[in-house]
């Protein structure tokens, strides 16, 4: 939590240190004398210090302050975007994982073949093409070439005069696109990961021992994707919380309403309140995705534990 505050506080300073200020984002067609009450009101007009301990205190308190762009509380606006986040990255990350680490284990074991090459040459193009080029390609592909999928938005205009099971085909065919994007570009990762790590553990002694002992097969490779799971779960922790803030461009791609675009949005329009409660809420998702992705590498590798163990009873 520290880390969230520390992080909030320096997005806090540096929106203060821009130019304008969320009155000044309402256009210029609002007389000046309305512009100073709404900054007396809102306490615009106190100094930056003023307004941080203000700020401070009431986060403390649980009040995360009022979205002057939305006019509801910002963490309302926060709230509600990260769970539309949530439905595309939680299931594009959980695709990405399940195909980047069945991909990266056959290219680790067939290293340095045609179909190696192949692969990672379609892996290295996925992972070097902007999300938003992406977008753009899927786009075409699904909604003008051959339209079968939505071309953006969460759910049709008439989804609240459908039949249950046509409201939920059609939520599943707005979550194709966003999803599929998210799903390529982190699969390339994890692929290009969990190849290069396969290859390293294959190459230790205890495999080729392992082999010379005659051990099956299939058990000396499960044993060795086992043992090459730390840098992979490492790239996953980091994965999930950078999604959420880091898809704008997809979510603006889609009109998605996310926590990307409401972070961007907030920016836009200095909304002071939103952006530090997006900071906020997405250092407490690092902090939880940190915490699960080391429970993750000490059940992958059990001697993570061990030499915790030993490390704190050293300490002690």
């Amino acid at each position: 939590m520290g880390a969230a505050f520390a992080a909030a506080t320096f997005a806090f300073v540096c929106i203060q240190l821009a130019p304008g200020d969320p009155v000044t984002a309402l256009g210029e067609g609002v007389p000046e004398a309305v512009r100073d009450r709404l900054r007396a009101v809102y306490g615009y007009d106190a100094s930056i210090g003023t307004q941080y301990v203000r700020w401070l205190g009431a986060v403390l308190r649980g009040d995360f302050g009022f979205s002057t762009a939305q006019q509801r509380p910002a963490l309302d606006v926060v709230l509600g975007a990260l769970d539309n986040s949530l439905a595309i990255v939680l299931p594009g990350v959980a695709v990405a994982v399940l195909f980047g680490m069945l991909l990266g284990v056959w290219q680790g074991i067939h290293a340095k073949t045609r179909g190696d090459r192949i692969v990672s040459a379609i892996m290295a193009t996925l992972y070097a093409m902007p999300e938003f080029s992406l977008a753009l390609v899927l786009l075409l592909l699904f909604s003008v070439i051959w339209p079968v999928l939505p071309a953006g938005g969460m759910v049709d205009d008439m989804h609240a005069y459908y039949a249950p099971w046509k409201q939920a085909t059609d939520r599943l065919r707005h979550l194709v696109m966003p999803v599929l994007v998210i799903a390529l570009v982190d699969a390339a990762a994890l692929a290009r990961y969990q190849r290069q790590s396969m290859r390293d553990v294959l190459d230790q002694p205890f495999v080729r021992a392992a082999y010379g002992a005659g051990l099956p097969s299939r058990r000396v490779r499960t044993q060795a994707w086992r043992a090459s799971l730390l840098p992979v779960l490492t790239l996953l922790g980091i994965l999930l919380p950078v999604n959420l803030l880091g898809v704008v461009f997809v979510e603006q791609a889609f009109a998605w309403p996310g926590l990307g675009l409401a972070f961007f949005n907030a920016i836009n329009a200095r909304d002071y309140a939103v952006v530090a409660a997006c900071v906020i809420v997405e250092g407490v998702v690092i902090a939880i995705a940190g915490f699960s992705v080391e429970l993750l590498r000490e059940a992958a590798d059990p001697r993570l534990r061990v030499l915790e163990t030993d490390y704190r009873r050293g300490r002690g």
